[in-house]
């Protein structure tokens, strides 16, 4: 295989301090809306399902920079200085708690997040694919390699800003984000001070210093340079002269109609909110944009067609996966047994189980690939990303199996919790870094940082998705125990529905941010733990039986690349 570049390594140190910075935020986030902010579960459920839904929607917007304005370098400096002022606000807002600036000072900061992280995060993970000549059988390597970044970041930060900030203390949440905001400027210097020294082609040209269009200028000559096969010379050639005018006006105008339409439909009709109205809109208009423009031939389009198929299904991952910062974060701060020796770990801890299993499992899963390649064996990537759905569903079967056994009052041992998060990390292991490597592989080149964002508009929707699932997670022992203790005796009739909450009763439980009704989904009502994860199980089981139906098909599509 032989060595790697040594840019990729930059942009991993980088990856990583910037994915620190996200995760650790994220592993308190949900507990400072709920113990700090003094949000109910459902409320403080939403607003971290929008937050990282809209984290995910922006790189639409920073890769259409990139590739017609920025370039991916200028892009990520810009988004790296807007998260670190985003997580200073957060520390400010638990800084007031109590103040109305408080709660301003929350919002204020996720927007700077939500805008920041738009701009950084497709470029990023566009520039890695840059760092190889094309066919290089290292790329999907490398992808995994530079995924151990991210985990290693995400693995730290739970530790630091969790023992930092989920002390039990709410005026302790601060400290976790200032954590967050350091660990982002520490990324942002690292990129800024090796980026012109080994963020370069094979080459030795300069990655991402201009945008991507111009990419496609200089593609004969690079074909040639590097000895490329006279069909994939013609591709890149096709190419070139499809990049003039870009998109046009009329198909602009014609699909932001659409995009409208649809978000006026699926909130004034399907009677969702604001935010999820925009996301799902997006995630539909968007692809549709590139897909129908004219530039495109054949082989570009069905290539396109693939991210975007496979992307669908990987809504279904992420939003069953996704619950580990909003309804397993509650599952383990009321439901699971974290007592070791006399000391209750903090729940956010549990959120770096899965980053850390990424870190030592993630080469034994690039050699396997690499093993597998050179037997001609590989799967393909859509067969990946299907096998990672069946390992999602067999992780949501343990813990549906492990709480159905439990008697009733008793708490989950967290082993339960550690056995259901190993799963997922192989599951994630055959989907996230084989995503982006197929993205970066089939995307043409003009459209890269804009397809590496659309990749993320899928998990924008399924970030969004999994905050609305985390919303139907059932009333706990804590909860029962804390309305029979404020007179509510019959809380679990009230929430089947067989008995009538009375006004003072509804009152009281809203006070207590407890529901009034058993939450349910297409008819199905979920009344407890083994109810909720079996949503979980369907979804996930579902997805994969379909996608690999259609891997075949999706294959074809492909012409060549796997």
């Amino acid at each position: 295989m032989g060595e790697h570049p040594k840019g990729l390594y930059v942009l991993f140190a980088t990856e990583m301090w910037e994915r620190f910075s996200y995760y650790g935020m994220r592993a308190i986030f949900i507990l400072f809306l709920g113990k700090a902010l003094l949000f109910d579960k459902g409320t403080a459920a939403q607003i971290y399902g929008s937050y990282t839904g809209l984290v995910y929607l922006t790189p639409l917007i920073g890769g259409y920079v990139a590739d017609n304005l920025w370039g991916n370098r200028k892009s990520i400096v810009i988004g790296g200085i807007m998260m670190a002022i985003g997580q200073f606000f957060m520390f400010l807002s638990g800084s007031m708690l109590g103040s109305s600036a408080s709660t301003l000072l929350c919002f204020a900061g996720l927007a700077m997040l939500i805008f920041g992280n738009g701009f950084f995060k497709p470029n990023i993970s566009t520039m890695v694919g840059q760092l190889y000549k094309a066919g290089d059988s290292r790329v999907d390597a490398a992808f995994t390699i530079f995924y151990m970044g991210i985990n290693i970041g995400a693995f730290f930060s739970p530790l630091v800003c969790g023992t930092l900030g989920d002390t039990g203390n709410p005026a302790d949440f601060k400290w976790g984000f200032l954590a967050a905001c350091i660990g982002m400027i520490v990324g942002l210097i690292i990129f800024v001070l090796l980026k012109d020294k080994y963020i370069v082609t094979p080459e030795g040209v300069a990655i991402g210093d201009k945008p991507n269009t111009s990419r496609d200028a200089n593609v004969d000559n690079n074909a040639e340079s590097i000895g490329q096969e006279a069909d994939v010379l013609d591709a890149h050639i096709a190419t070139k002269r499809s990049t003039i005018g870009g998109f046009g006006t009329t198909q602009v105008a014609v699909w932001s109609s659409v995009f409208v339409a649809l978000a006026l439909l699926f909130k004034f009709v399907v009677d969702m909110d604001y935010i999820a109205s925009f996301i799902f809109a997006a995630a539909i208009a968007a692809p549709c944009l590139i897909i129908f423009d004219e530039s495109l031939n054949k082989e570009e389009r069905d290539r396109i067609l693939v991210i975007v198929i496979v992307a669908f299904f990987v809504i279904a991952f992420w939003g069953a996966f996704e619950q580990a910062g909003a309804a397993l974060t509650f599952f383990a701060d009321e439901q699971t047994d974290r007592m070791i020796f006399g000391w209750n770990m903090p729940a956010s801890y549990f959120q770096s189980i899965n980053p850390l299993a990424v870190v030592i499992f993630a080469p034994i899963f690039a050699s396997m690939w690499t093993m597998l390649g050179s037997k001609n064996m590989e799967p393909a990537s859509p067969y990946k990303q299907a096998i990672g759905l069946v390992l999602l569903c067999l992780g949501y079967i343990v813990i549906w199996a492990g709480v159905g056994a439990l008697a009733p009052g008793v708490k989950a041992s967290m082993f339960l919790l550690i056995s259901m998060y190993l799963m997922h990390t192989f599951g994630e292991l055959a989907v996230s870094p084989i995503g982006l490597s197929m993205v970066s592989k089939l995307a043409p080149a003009r459209f890269a940082s804009l397809m590496m964002g659309v990749w993320f508009l899928s998990t924008a929707a399924a970030n969004k998705f999994a905050g609305t699932l985390s919303a139907l997670y059932p009333a706990s022992d804590g909860e029962f125990k804390k309305a029979t203790k404020n007179g509510i005796s019959n809380l679990p009739d009230i929430l089947k529905g067989t008995a009538q909450a009375s006004v003072e009763q509804i009152a009281k439980l809203k006070e207590l941010g407890i529901a009034d009704h058993f939450p349910s989904i297409a008819g199905y009502q979920i009344t407890n733990l083994t109810d909720f994860f079996m949503v979980f199980i369907i979804m996930s089981g579902v997805s994969a039986v379909l996608l690999f139906l259609a891997s075949k098909k999706l294959l074809d599509m492909m012409h060549g690349i796997r």
